[in-house]
């Protein structure tokens, strides 16, 4: 396996939390249509949320993800349907350019959820009862330290753990390094230019 695909294998995250309580938040309102209108998703972070994170004049809203107590989470903590309405990719992007490495959640949209692991962003899923756990342990404590451990399906908080589900196709992608179809492929660059040099059509025909 080469370098590239072993630099991307993602195992586990660890960081601090930020619970957004919630269910059915659709794509909408984590990234507003306005902001689709782009080139690269590179500056989609300072959209997310963004219409219920601020105010008409600028202003910000009360909202976890303008809580100083959060600033720095990379594990985000939502409820039920997450990722639900339209397809937009835009929508795991903004979430990832923002800094979130993983999304915890009771479920999510189906569509949502493979936009995520095409970028290397773990959505994982986890009882009810254990989400309201985590986001009360967190909201109590927001430097308590969480760890999403992929390989293993399960999450540690303080004295907790517990068990997570993720599709194993994803799972054994983000393990493996292979979620990013592009270095996945630019990693058989010999083997590709061997039988590149076979065909026919790369030498006229000769």
């Amino acid at each position: 396996m080469s370098k590239t695909l072993e630099a991307l294998k993602i195992k586990s995250i660890s960081g601090r939390a930020v619970p957004v309580p919630g269910n059915d938040v659709d794509t909408d309102r984590i990234i507003p249509a306005r902001y689709l209108k782009c080139v690269t998703f590179d500056e989609l972070g300072k959209y997310v949320y963004y219409d219920v994170r601020f105010n008409e004049d600028g202003t910000p809203k009360d909202h976890p993800f303008n809580d100083p107590k959060y600033k720095g989470a990379s594990i985000l903590i939502v409820g039920r349907n997450f990722g639900c309405g339209s397809s937009r990719e835009h929508a795991p992007q903004s979430i990832l350019r923002y800094g979130i490495k993983a999304i915890v959640g009771e479920s999510f949209a189906e569509i949502f959820a493979d936009n995520c692991a095409a970028i290397g962003l773990p959505a994982v899923t986890t009882q009810p009862g254990d989400i309201a756990n985590l986001m009360s342990v967190v909201q109590d404590d927001p430097a308590c330290d969480v760890k999403v451990d992929i390989e293993n399906k399960e999450i540690s908080y303080g004295d907790f753990q517990i068990s997570i589900s993720i599709p194993e196709q994803a799972r054994s992608a983000f393990v493996a390094g292979t979620w990013d179809s592009t270095a996945e492929l630019l990693s058989a660059e010999t083997q590709i230019k061997s039988v590149a040099a076979k065909l026919p059509y790369n030498s006229n025909f000769k």
